[in-house]
């Protein structure tokens, strides 16, 4: 059996270029809470809130809200964190398992720091751990006072007082990362054919699919998996997947702070990850509910940049680089979609949110295993495409 890839685009041209890169199994939970949707109702008013939603929304994202309203009850992100947990404690082994596959970019091992002005602004993410735990989730922390803090990262400022260590987290330079991987797939014997942006999947039956472009390119396969992100809808909504994916767009831009700090930071009081990549600092962060397609807000860069200057000591802001926009696929009870569709040969892969880079290889093992015939835990079921 040959695998085939077809990219809109190319390799790593989308959200996983511009992303984080930081894999936290211990912070990835279900985007459909209460406090999620308070940040979003305040975003309607609030051009500079980390969550922002267009005052004239269309009906889309009207029922996309309407619906992630009704999933935000606390019980139902409960049941849904159960979901996540089984996804999270197997998410850094299937990282492993690429490396052990060939991928030759690292998985970086070093705690995360959460870095608060005080120890109150560190005391909503301490609940959020405790309520994943309480769930079945695991986590390893530890609160570490400013001289420790600083000690560790001297590219914090006088301001940041608190700290939390996060232990058992990984971290990746995304766009170094998916090109070994690409190198890794195509040393396996599959082929990626880039620039392949596809208009229609027609299911012929025991003769298998068709995909087309809309350059009336055509290409014939046993089996489709849809994994188009923000724009799955289009594709998987004739195979009878009704759950609306949104795109929940994101920004990144790099600076060079001196020294370059070595670890990743998080900054959840301004909603903000930052990773060393290499020889620079990526910051990421904002969840803008919009077209997938719009332009970019270059305002939504500077308000990014308000919320960490006064955290760091030794950035340029003005040197910034490689401003960036993606957009994340966001489904309304904030799990992913795997699996078949009304048809056995058309399946979905996506619907991931914020949570693509940490989930994306242990789904991906997933729906390998239900387009093979493996079986796979009786939890997977959650993810159904057609739920």
């Amino acid at each position: 059996m040959r695998t085939t890839v077809l990219d809109r685009a190319g390799v790593a041209a989308g959200a996983s270029w511009g992303n984080a890169g930081m894999l936290n199994p211990t912070l990835t939970v279900p985007l459909a809470e209460p406090g999620t949707l308070r940040a979003g109702l305040q975003g309607v008013l609030d051009p500079s809130s980390s969550i922002t939603v267009p005052p004239q929304a269309d009906m889309r994202l009207w029922r996309f809200l309407l619906q992630f309203a009704r999933h935000s009850r606390r019980s139902r992100w409960r049941r849904s964190m159960q979901i996540f947990n089984e996804l999270n404690r197997r998410s850094l082994d299937a990282y492993a398992h690429l490396t052990e596959s060939g991928v030759t970019a690292p998985v970086k091992h070093r705690p995360l720091i959460s870095a608060a002005t005080s120890p109150a602004g560190l005391a909503p993410l301490v609940r959020e751990i405790e309520e994943v735990v309480a769930v079945g989730g695991s986590a390893r922390y530890e609160q570490i006072g400013s001289d420790e803090l600083h000690a560790m990262e001297p590219a914090l400022s006088d301001r940041v007082e608190a700290g939390l260590l996060l232990h058992d987290q990984g971290y990746i330079d995304p766009p170094d990362y998916i090109a070994a991987l690409a190198d890794a797939v195509r040393a396996r014997g599959a082929r990626i054919v880039e620039d392949f942006d596809v208009s229609r999947v027609r299911d012929g039956g025991e003769a298998g699919v068709v995909l087309l472009s809309p350059a009336g390119h055509e290409l014939h396969a046993d089996a489709a998996v849809i994994a188009t992100g923000a724009w799955l809808n289009t594709l998987a909504r004739p195979y009878g997947v009704r759950q609306v994916v949104q795109a929940g767009r994101g920004y990144s831009f790099t600076v060079r702070p001196d020294p370059i700090p070595r670890h990743p930071v998080h900054l959840p009081s301004q909603h903000l990850a930052c990773n060393p990549l290499h020889d620079r600092f990526r910051i990421t962060g904002t969840m803008e509910l919009r077209d997938p397609d719009s332009p970019a807000e270059p305002r939504r860069i500077e308000a990014m940049v308000a919320a960490a200057r006064p955290m760091f000591a030794t950035v340029d802001w003005e040197a910034r680089r490689e401003e960036w926009v993606g957009s994340r696929p966001c489904t309304p009870d904030g799990l992913p979609l795997v699996g078949p569709t009304t048809s056995p040969r058309v399946h979905i892969t996506g619907g991931h949110g914020m949570w693509g880079m940490v989930l994306g290889p242990v789904t991906g093992r997933l729906s390998a295993d239900l387009i093979t015939g493996v079986p796979v835990p009786a939890w997977a079921s959650a993810l159904n495409p057609l739920r």
